[in-house]
């Protein structure tokens, strides 16, 4: 047995089994990079004569989160489908795990997907003739989990976001902010080490918006899942950057701020996309603090500049100090 991003693995007549009962073919798999679960090494894509986006590169590290930001049009989504494998660059390299992804074909992708990504789109992908629990279920069956295991995983998830009891209502019976859970709880389900994130609490209110960064926390720090977040809600970044999830000796878990910097800096980074290019990278505080022009536009959006989907005060005009509330 043999430790890769932080779970336990075992290789019986060429399948890989977790620790969750999920087999896949491991002939073809190349052993995790220790430091990338999502490497962009200069990578661009281009639609027609617009670009989508150019020379980007960076390394999501294992359980750590990056939020990539920028505003409407500035590559962001596109930039999720290339990480997922929904799209392929023109140039450069992508890696899933230390393996790269170009080049493979749909089954070996869909291989890819199944054990290591789990993805929260923008749009509502709930299957609405399905149930809550076979809405969640769906992704083990397609990768062929043996029902037992099937029943455990669903449970443990859907008590993770919070639906234990709404199990046979349909995705119509649920409240908006129960059904952006259930999504994420199709995401979420097996534990998959990588979760994408596209826009995910567009659309929400506060109250809800806040349930699913929860979420995001509790899968980061708890279950030691690398995520990758895109948004245009930059309101969001402080507490994403400034908070983590304990788990207390009696297994309650708890969301708490963070007093260390080193170790807000350490679990969160900010990417800002301008025109398809990284403008700025780098830790929450260094976001917060420069004068770069495509986050200042962000952070301190000028009158008729495009409007995010949710209106939150901005986090940075008041003197306190955010890490003491």
């Amino acid at each position: 047995m043999w430790s890769v991003v932080g779970s336990q693995w075992s290789v019986v007549n060429g399948l890989r089994t977790t620790d969750h009962g999920l087999q896949t073919d491991t002939k073809k798999m190349t052993k995790i990079s220790p430091e990338c679960a999502v490497e962009f090494r200069n990578v661009s894509i281009s639609f027609d004569e617009k670009r989508g986006i150019e020379d980007v590169s960076f390394c999501l590290k294992s359980s750590r989160m990056i939020c990539i930001t920028g505003a409407s049009g500035s590559g962001k989504s596109v930039l999720l489908r290339i990480a997922s494998g929904l799209l392929i660059p023109d140039s450069g390299e992508v890696l899933i795990a230390g393996r790269p992804i170009q080049g493979l074909d749909e089954q070996e992708l869909l291989a890819v997907r199944g054990e290591w990504l789990g993805i929260v789109f923008q749009e509502p992908s709930l299957f609405t003739s399905m149930t809550v629990y076979d809405n969640t279920a769906y992704r083990l069956h397609e990768h062929g989990w043996p029902q037992a295991d099937v029943e455990r995983a669903v449970m443990e998830i859907l008590r993770f976001v919070g639906l234990e009891e709404e199990v046979d209502k349909l995705p119509e019976e649920l409240s908006v902010g129960m059904g952006r859970r259930l999504e994420f709880a199709r995401a979420f389900v097996g534990w998959p080490r990588i979760i994408l994130f596209d826009e995910a609490t567009s659309g929400l209110d506060p109250i809800n918006a806040r349930i699913m960064l929860d979420l995001m926390i509790r899968a980061r720090d708890i279950h030691q899942i690398s995520c990758l977040y895109v948004t245009k809600e930059v309101h969001e970044i402080p507490y994403l950057a400034s908070h983590a999830a304990t788990k207390g000796d009696t297994g309650e878990i708890q969301i708490r701020k963070i007093e260390d910097r080193v170790d807000v800096d350490e679990k969160f980074s900010v990417l800002v996309l301008q025109d398809g290019r990284v403008a700025f990278r780098g830790t929450s505080a260094e976001f917060e603090a420069t004068d770069l022009q495509a986050v200042t536009r962000l952070i301190h959006p000028t009158p008729g500049a495009p409007a995010t989907d949710t209106y939150i005060a901005d986090p940075w005009k008041s003197s306190k100090n955010r890490f003491e509330e």
